[in-house]
């Protein structure tokens, strides 16, 4: 399957940027491929801000369109990169990850002795970690203090704990918990630096822009049946899908200059992510309602991006995520 570029341009035959262009050419067509090229490609580009945003959104939106297993093994390389960049850190060689999960019954601790810091205990959602060199890991001190870690997936002390991926959607990313147990830790920023640092809420509209690139790939498959056997149905669908794609094209491409002119993204981020998010609902509604259940049962590509957008736009927490942007809203002026 050729990758086809996603564009957030008002005119989608404008040329494609730099890193979507590279995407379409690379084509990665499962996740070590995905891996390969997001350690080829890391650096300033791909990087949420200066100046890069809307061609970084659009290759990640472009490669979910493609396949959304690709685009979530991808963008947590790009992001953490861009993590340690703002933190002013070198980036060793490797495929890297992102987990700042928090929860479970048995919470990371970090602790501090003469030989510096290390990890013990469980870490939740660490996406990738068995094919994964390293990863920007989370964790409390024991006074409650958040710390953000480089730490080596190779050492000795961790076990990637097999079997927890029961998902139906991105079965090639596993994201399961991961046990850390006297695991050296490397100390990026100071504590509390990753939650408070500039482009914390950026990353966030990364992900909603793979959101958004796989809706586009489900649109496409509702687009070719209506103009394969149009009919007032499917096509009343159609028009609705675009509606729905091009709020979410237009919101991520005004996130996109408002981050290269260095705005706030605490709420502009939970705007976004709510706009793509209920559109990507509803884009897998209405697509069953237009196509059946024929292409859900026979077209696996179909299935597969269906399966895959309905687990991954879980990470937007629907009411609980609303409740936060009202929370933001309401702690300053009326915005309208």
């Amino acid at each position: 399957m050729t990758l086809a570029p996603v564009s957030f341009a008002s005119d989608a035959a404008d040329e494609p940027g730099p890193l979507t262009a590279a995407a379409v050419a690379a084509d990665p067509a499962d996740v070590p491929a995905a891996l390969r090229f997001a350690v080829a490609t890391a650096g300033p580009r791909t990087g949420p801000g200066g100046g890069a945003s809307r061609d970084l959104w659009a290759a990640l939106a472009t490669l979910a369109a493609g396949d959304l297993g690709v685009a979530r093994a991808i963008e947590p390389h790009w992001d953490a990169v861009a993590i340690l960049q703002q933190a002013g850190r070198d980036v060793p060689d490797g495929a890297w990850g992102v987990f700042a999960a928090e929860g479970g019954p048995d919470p990371l601790r970090a602790t501090e002795d003469a030989d510096g810091w290390a990890l013990t205990g469980t870490k939740p959602w660490c996406s990738l970690a068995g094919s994964l060199d390293a990863a920007l890991v989370t964790a409390a001190d024991a006074d409650g203090g958040r710390h953000l870690f480089a730490v080596d997936l190779h050492d000795a002390g961790v076990e990637v704990v097999e079997g927890a991926w029961a998902a139906r959607g991105l079965t090639e990313v596993p994201s399961g918990p991961v046990r850390l147990d006297g695991v050296r830790a490397d100390p990026v920023g100071a504590p509390g630096w990753y939650l408070t640092r500039p482009g914390f809420e950026y990353g966030g509209i990364g992900v909603a822009a793979c959101w958004f690139g796989g809706a586009v790939g489900i649109a496409r498959t509702v687009h070719a049946a209506a103009a394969a056997k149009p009919n007032p149905f499917l096509l009343a669908h159609l028009g609705r899908i675009d509606q729905l794609l091009q709020d979410s094209r237009r919101a991520l491409a005004e996130a996109a200059d408002l981050v290269d002119d260095g705005a706030p993204g605490r709420v502009l981020a939970k705007r976004v992510r709510a706009t793509v998010a209920a559109a990507c609902e509803e884009v897998v509604d209405r697509a069953g309602h237009a196509l059946g259940p024929a292409p859900l049962a026979t077209d696996p590509v179909h299935a597969k991006r269906v399966a895959d957008l309905q687990l991954y736009v879980r990470q937007h927490h629907a009411e609980r995520d609303q409740e936060s942007l009202g929370r933001a809203l309401a702690e300053g002026p009326s915005p309208w």
